[in-house]
C-alpha cells in the first residue's frame, strides 16, 4: 500500500529533528535522513529539492512551536489589553524555556534557523501580524485608543520587548523572577502609552 506524500513529508520531518536533536546541525543531510528512514535519498528530494529545502522546513516547524499558541491568544475574545499582556508573556516564557533547557538543542535548531533568513523573516512577520491584530482589536473597541497604526505600533512592541524574547539576548535576561517582573513593567508602560482602558 502506497503512503500518502503528507505522510512521508511528515516522516522526514520527524527524523530530520530526531537527527538535529541527537547529533547536531551537521548530520541534518539528506542522505543521513534518507539512512535513518531505510529510504532512497531520491525519495527525500522527491519532498525536499536540496538540504536547505530540509533544513529550512525543520526550522519552519520548529519555529511553528513558538507561534502556535500565541495565535491561540492573538485570536482571542479576552479583552486586548489582557491579550497583549498574555501575548507577550507567553512569548519570552517560550523562549526562555527552549534556549534555556537544552541549550546544545537550542543552539543546533538555532543554526538551522539563521542558515534560513526567509524563514526568520516569515516568523517575525507572522508575530507581527498577531500583535497588529491585537492592536487593531484595542482601537477597534476602544481599550487601546491611542494606537494609531497597528503593524508599525507591533513593530514597536516587539523592539520594546526584545531583551525578552531574542534568543541572543535572553540567556543574558537574568534570574527569572526578576525577568519576568521587568516585562510586566515594560508592558505596563506600553499599554499607558497607547492609553489602555479597562474593560
Amino acid at each position: 500500500m502506497d503512503v500518502p506524500a503528507a505522510d512521508t513529508r511528515t516522516r522526514i520531518l520527524e527524523a530530520a529533528a530526531a537527527l538535529l536533536r541527537r547529533h547536531g546541525p551537521d548530520k541534518l543531510t539528506v542522505l543521513d535522513v534518507a539512512k535513518r528512514l531505510g529510504m532512497s535519498h531520491g525519495n527525500v528530494y522527491r519532498h525536499f529539492p536540496s538540504k536547505q529545502a530540509l533544513r529550512a522546513a525543520v526550522a519552519e516547524d520548529w519555529l511553528a512551536e513558538v507561534t502556535a499558541p500565541l495565535a491561540v491568544i492573538a485570536a482571542g475574545d479576552a479583552p486586548p489589553p489582557a491579550r497583549l499582556r498574555a501575548w507577550l508573556s507567553t512569548l519570552a516564557a517560550i523562549k526562555r524555556r527552549k534556549v534555556l533547557e537544552d541549550p546544545e538543542m537550542f543552539a543546533g535548531f538555532h543554526r538551522v534557523v539563521v542558515e534560513s533568513p526567509e524563514v526568520i523573516a516569515a516568523h517575525v512577520g507572522g508575530l507581527v501580524a498577531q500583535v497588529a491584530r491585537i492592536l487593531a482589536d484595542g482601537r477597534a473597541d476602544g481599550s487601546l485608543p491611542s494606537v494609531t497604526a497597528p503593524e508599525a505600533d507591533a513593530q514597536v512592541v516587539l523592539t520594546a520587548t526584545m531583551r525578552f524574547h531574542h534568543p541572543d539576548l535572553v540567556a543574558s535576561s537574568g534570574e527569572e523572577a526578576a525577568a519576568t517582573a521587568l516585562l510586566t513593567r515594560v508592558t505596563d508602560l506600553l499599554l499607558a502609552g497607547f492609553g489602555a482602558v479597562a474593560r
